[in-house]
């Protein structure tokens, strides 16, 4: 089974005016129309299996939409998680509906909800999580479309792990996008969850290789982050590169799976 843990839909009425909008913000070109339909097209030329759709509340108010909205599109492919904005006066409440509703964690981004990864305001969400057995995708590293505000780095996110040792704490972008030499000195070798979406194409090959082979095996997890890169083409950079086939395996679908607590067949 072959997961993409990072990747990105929207009602097809929003993406119509989100997709454009995001591109431009960023300047990268779109893969997918932004819609459950056009990624489920992309998994089928990718030979990927499941897809984690990971949505972002900018408002609090975004909540009930996006979980009700994530009820509607899962299923054995398409896998949502369910954002909460740090801002929302029911943090807590919101982790529990969440876990009431059958998902499996959230996914949150620094740079869209405006919040630092160690700010004291988060400390009940991180506790409700943790109690709740949830996990939490965090955008780490620099964004494309935002100032290099340092708003996830590693300093942030081994000291968060430290504080919350048990929190299921899912660093995207191979542990922070563009400050890999920062994430190499401070994250990797401990048991950090990363997903290595949008950082094989700005890697060294060296680089990348030297990452994964020094991380435990367990904790990394293949992504993409589609629409903003192909599918195909984020899976064919990973084959490329020269690591042992029980190690991609455990990268492209292993290790996901148990985190989704989902079988290989």
């Amino acid at each position: 089974m072959i997961i993409d843990f990072h990747t990105h839909a929207f009602p097809d009425a929003i993406a119509a005016k989100a997709i454009p909008a995001l591109a431009k913000e960023g300047n990268i070109t779109a893969h997918t129309q932004g819609t459950t339909e056009s990624l489920l097209a992309s998994m089928d030329r990718a030979g990927i299996n499941a897809s984690v759709i990971c949505s972002i509340a900018t408002r609090p108010s975004q909540f009930d939409p996006i979980l009700k909205w994530s009820a509607s599109i899962q299923s054995s492919r398409l896998i949502p998680l369910p954002s909460i904005h740090p801002a929302d006066p029911d943090i807590v409440t919101r982790v529990i509906q969440v876990k009431e509703a059958g998902f499996s964690g959230i996914k949150m981004h620094p740079y869209y909800q405006d919040f630092f990864l160690g700010e004291e305001r988060l400390t009940p969400l991180y506790k409700a999580l943790t109690e709740a057995g949830l996990f939490l995708v965090v955008h780490c590293g620099y964004d494309i479309a935002f100032p290099r505000t340092r708003r996830s780095d590693p300093a942030q996110i081994l000291a968060l792990q430290l504080r919350f040792p048990d929190l299921k704490l899912i660093t995207t972008h191979f542990g922070g996008w563009d400050i890999w030499d920062e994430v190499e000195e401070t994250l990797i070798g401990k048991e950090i969850f990363m997903e290595i979406s949008f950082a094989l194409a700005y890697l060294s090959a060296h680089q990348a290789l030297r990452m994964f082979n020094n991380h435990p095996d367990n904790y990394l997890l293949f992504g993409s982050d589609s629409p903003w890169d192909d599918q195909s083409t984020a899976l064919q950079r990973l084959r490329k590169l020269p690591i042992s086939e029980d190690l991609l395996n455990s990268v492209t679908g292993e290790n996901a799976a148990r985190l989704l607590q989902r079988h290989s067949t």
